[in-house]
């Protein structure tokens, strides 16, 4: 809980665009600072008020000298107290409209800026919440945050999953706990697009299910009726899982962790789609290699991978890794078959993507229409002045 009276203030420098932090941009980089010992000193996480140059209050900030973002905007109100009662306000808003959008408790609660949370991602699963504090502020408030989430949701389990790329932006160290309650014993089964996936919370990737893609596996179930699937880099069987939903024929889920698609297994069992449903364990490169050197077909192929380019220095790298993804797989696709390609990437935009997506299949030989660009659900809300909060693309062509 703060003083506001007494916390420090950090000023921006005359070049600074302070115009975007008021239509509300919510950071401020470490170069956009007047920084002296005295804010260099600030706690990672502490909190401060933040002025443009000629010394008018511009809001609430969280700060963080350790990190390329310096200060994260928490509240346009100078005065603000962030308590208890703070965080629920914040977390009542996102809760109300994900219980307008959906019928069952699973589903992202918290989308960080997005939601007025900076770094802050939470994941519904049922009478569980995971909490990811990727910014040192929410790690240092983390009690309150979690008090106003057992508050306004009425969880009885609160899984904190303290690690991951972004953690270590902020100088922040890998710790997952359980904060509240019992983590479950065993896989929680999440019914999307009327295919079961098993969530691992406590040992599983990110929070245990990535529920951005909902719409897209929906859109790609439509396409898989009667068809042969492989779905690479499937995790626990997005994309494989939600076309057996949808009346595939079969599906081959390919990853490179085993316990994903053991995982994808128990998933496919529990649906009772078991005997349309293959794994096929390896790195997706290799395995797309190979499938085209055995002279396979299917008749959708749909590639899921990691963020390839999760930072602008890593962007041409990530083009190139896309662009090969699209030449692999295109060759897969039988004549008038559908391809799916999809990114992650923050520092990929739609259009860098889809022209990277677009080369690979020339590069193959192939033509394509583009039928379908999807993003994240609703349960992902965009910022409109942070790209950033955007970061999924979803193409689907015929070729």
């Amino acid at each position: 809980m703060n003083m506001p009276s007494s916390l420090p203030v950090v000023r921006l420098k005359p070049k600074a665009n302070a115009r975007a932090i008021r239509h509300g941009f919510p950071w401020v980089y470490d170069n956009e600072l007047v920084t002296d010992r005295r804010t260099k000193g600030l706690e990672a996480g502490a909190l401060a008020i933040l002025e443009d140059d000629k010394r008018q209050p511009l809001g609430l900030v969280a700060t963080n000298s350790n990190s390329r973002i310096f200060c994260r905007m928490l509240d346009r109100d100078v005065d603000a107290v962030i308590d208890q009662a703070w965080f629920a306000a914040k977390i009542s808003r996102a809760h109300e409209m994900r219980q307008r959008l959906y019928d069952t408790p699973f589903y992202r609660l918290i989308h960080a800026e997005a939601d007025g949370l900076p770094g802050v991602v939470v994941d519904r699963f049922g009478d569980t919440v995971v909490v990811q504090p990727n910014a040192a502020w929410s790690e240092i408030l983390l009690e309150p945050l979690v008090a106003a989430l057992v508050e306004v949701t009425g969880v009885s389990t609160v899984i904190k999953n303290g690690s991951g790329r972004a953690r270590g932006l902020e100088g922040l160290e890998d710790d997952s706990s359980v904060m509240v309650g019992t983590a479950p014993d065993a896989p929680v089964p999440v019914v999307m697009n009327g295919a079961t996936y098993m969530a691992d919370l406590t040992g599983g990737q990110k929070t245990g299910l990535f529920y951005d893609q909902r719409p897209n596996h929906g859109f790609a179930a439509k396409l898989c009726k009667d068809a042969k699937v492989l779905d690479v880099f499937s995790h626990v069987g997005g994309f494989s899982l939600a076309a057996l939903a949808g009346g595939a024929a079969e599906a081959t889920a390919v990853d490179g962790s085993a316990a994903a698609l053991a995982l994808a297994e128990a998933g496919a069992a529990a649906a009772g789609v078991a005997d349309r449903f293959a794994t096929r364990k390896g790195d997706a490169f290799d395995v797309l290699t190979a499938l085209n050197e055995e002279g396979a077909t299917f008749d959708v192929v749909i590639c899921d991978p990691p963020a390839f380019a999760p930072s602008k220095p890593a962007l041409e790298k990530g083009l190139r890794a896309y662009e090969r993804v699209a030449r692999l797989a295109a060759p897969l696709v039988a004549e008038g078959g559908y391809l799916g390609l999809c990114s992650c990437s923050h520092a990929a935009d739609v259009a860098r993507f889809r022209g990277a997506s677009l080369r690979g299949i020339g590069r193959a030989g192939r033509q394509a229409q583009l039928l379908h660009t999807g993003f994240a659900g609703p349960d992902h809300p965009l910022m409109p002045q942070l790209a950033e909060s955007g970061y999924l693309k979803s193409l689907f062509f015929r070729l």
